[in-house]
């Protein structure tokens, strides 16, 4: 701030005009301040594989090798070590305790009490529940019951982020064999980047089939089933529905069952997130479009027009667009500008720190 007092606008648009004053011009480069809590845009470059490293190294930065594909999707990774940890005791503990309920159990047993009791508690915790073993008293019974209610909240919260985790560690490898001669350009990159949702569908597709082809081979050979009731099987079980008339049976089956049923309903599941965000994202996209390619109309322009003087600012137009595509509303465009309001002591349309000395003492 100058001596004689005179406020310097920190966040007009244009400092040579007052913001209550729209002259039209040519030429104007308009700029936009970030606040804090807005990611910086040179946050977003660093994240970028093609631009990490740039900012120092000048033009010859332009040259250098882009990292690994797989640092697109470098993001907050989860703590495996707890969710191993939780699984673990979720496993130890459901294990042990249908182990000592075994007596109170009906149903079909193999020839391992261990075997069984782990392979109760994976069908408990991923809600498969074949019916092939069930609780038979009443303590058995409230048992099964906390060890579902525990299980739908380990997969739910812990074991869904780990495997979602995973699955984008894979998606470098599916956009290699999609793409095998541009896995180093930039532009195949930035493809990748854009299209990530769809390459995540394409990576737990393959997930799926892969876990669908190990089970039926599995249940034919070991469990002896035809390859209808394999993959009738199969398909009931990954998709947690467990009607019972078909499960593992033998000893060699339960053991094999545990690992496989806790990998393939979390990566089904996956699969029909990622096709409904995939779905989602193309509608959002096919909006974008619309917004931005259909002619703007007086009424357009009635609309945007935010402080009534008959004239709408780039600020005003850009607003406007974004309340079309559904990223802000007009309640929280007229909460930031009572916010402004507030803040503009001298009510000069601009702020400075002035402003918020005189607003916000203290």
């Amino acid at each position: 701030m100058a001596e004689n007092g005179a406020k310097q606008p920190m966040l007009a648009v244009d400092t040579a005009n007052n913001a209550r004053q729209k002259k039209p011009s040519t030429g104007r480069v308009w700029r936009f301040r970030r606040c804090r809590t807005a990611p910086s845009s040179d946050s977003a470059q660093e994240s970028l594989p093609w631009s990490r490293d740039t900012r120092h190294q000048g033009a010859s930065a332009a040259t250098s090798l882009p990292v690994a594909p797989w640092e697109l999707f470098r993001g907050a990774r989860p703590r495996f070590w707890l969710v191993g940890v939780l699984l673990l005791a979720y496993l130890l503990s459901g294990t042990t305790a249908f182990y000592l309920a075994m007596d109170h159990m009906s149903g079909d047993r193999s020839a391992s009490r261990a075997l069984d009791a782990l392979y109760f508690c994976v069908v408990t915790m991923t809600t498969v529940g074949y019916g092939d073993l069930v609780p038979s008293s009443d303590a058995a019974k409230l048992l099964a019951c906390a060890f579902a209610f525990a299980g739908v909240a380990l997969v739910g919260a812990f074991l869904s982020k780990a495997a979602d985790y995973i699955v984008e560690k894979q998606e470098a490898l599916v956009f290699h064999v999609i793409h095998p001669h541009h896995t180093g350009d930039q532009k195949a990159l930035r493809d990748m980047e854009a299209n990530k949702v769809r390459y995540k569908l394409y990576t737990s597709a393959a997930l799926l089939a892969a876990m669908l082809a190990s089970g039926m081979a599995f249940l034919v050979k070991v469990e002896g089933m035809r390859p209808i009731d394999a993959f009738y099987c199969a398909c009931a079980t990954v998709t947690t529905l467990g009607y019972g008339d078909r499960s593992f049976a033998t000893a060699g089956g339960r053991a094999f069952a545990a690992p496989w049923i806790t990998v393939s309903t979390v990566v089904v599941a996956l699969f029909f997130l990622y096709a409904a965000e995939l779905g989602a994202e193309q509608r959002q996209k096919a909006l974008a479009r619309w917004v931005l390619t259909r002619r703007t109309t007086s009424g357009d322009l009635e609309a945007a027009d935010l402080d009534g003087d008959r004239r709408v600012s780039a600020a005003e137009f850009a607003l406007y667009k974004l309340k079309e595509l559904g990223k802000i509303s007009h309640e929280e465009i007229t909460e930031f500008l009572e916010e402004f309001d507030e803040l503009d002591a001298d009510l000069s349309g601009t702020l400075s720190a002035h402003d918020l000395a005189v607003a916000q003492p203290g």
